[in-house]
């Protein structure tokens, strides 16, 4: 006879949802149901993206290099895609660790630093991957968030009485 997979037990109502991950649902809370597979996967798709980045960068600059402009701008252009890639990095490496909402300052530019954040796409890229190969990217600051919010909803409970929804016994309403 084959052995089922046990239940999980019942959440009380009102109890913190994890949220999920790209790729991972949350499957990341107990890393079960193909979790590590999963993560593998990522990698190495994340491995493959940087490469196509790096080489699509590659192209861009030598046509650069072909059109015979001088060395300032391909030293320039070198410059600035090496600046653009770790401004990426660094933005990147700091939402899978701590969450979007913790970026301040030029990092929390989506639109006006767009370009910059297309041209540093590969080491976006390889940040995700390097991350992948510790946890599911983003998991940190996702577990961090659900530990946080397992702990309030514990001691809004705690701090109940047995009787929530009744006032304390013997206080009725005060006569006039």
């Amino acid at each position: 006879m084959s052995e089922q997979p046990p239940t999980p037990a019942p959440k009380p109502a009102g109890a913190p949802e994890p949220e999920p991950i790209r790729f991972f649902g949350t499957s990341w809370l107990n890393r079960d149901n193909g979790y590590w597979p999963r993560r593998v996967g990522v990698s190495v798709g994340a491995l493959v993206a940087t490469a196509a980045a790096v080489l699509v960068l590659r192209f861009g600059v030598e046509g650069v290099a072909l059109s015979d402009s001088g060395g300032f701008l391909n030293g320039l252009l070198t410059a600035a895609i090496a600046v653009c890639s770790m401004m990426a990095v660094r933005r990147t490496w700091k939402v899978l660790t701590e969450g979007k909402d913790q970026l301040t300052g030029w990092m929390a530019e989506d639109k006006s630093l767009g370009a910059v954040w297309l041209i540093g796409g590969a080491g976006s890229l390889a940040a995700y991957f390097a991350r992948s190969l510790v946890e599911a990217p983003g998991e940190g600051a996702k577990r961090a968030a659900y530990q946080r919010a397992v702990e309030r909803h514990g001691k809004r409970q705690s701090n109940r009485s047995g009787r929530p929804d009744t006032k304390a016994p013997g206080r009725g309403k005060r006569k006039r």
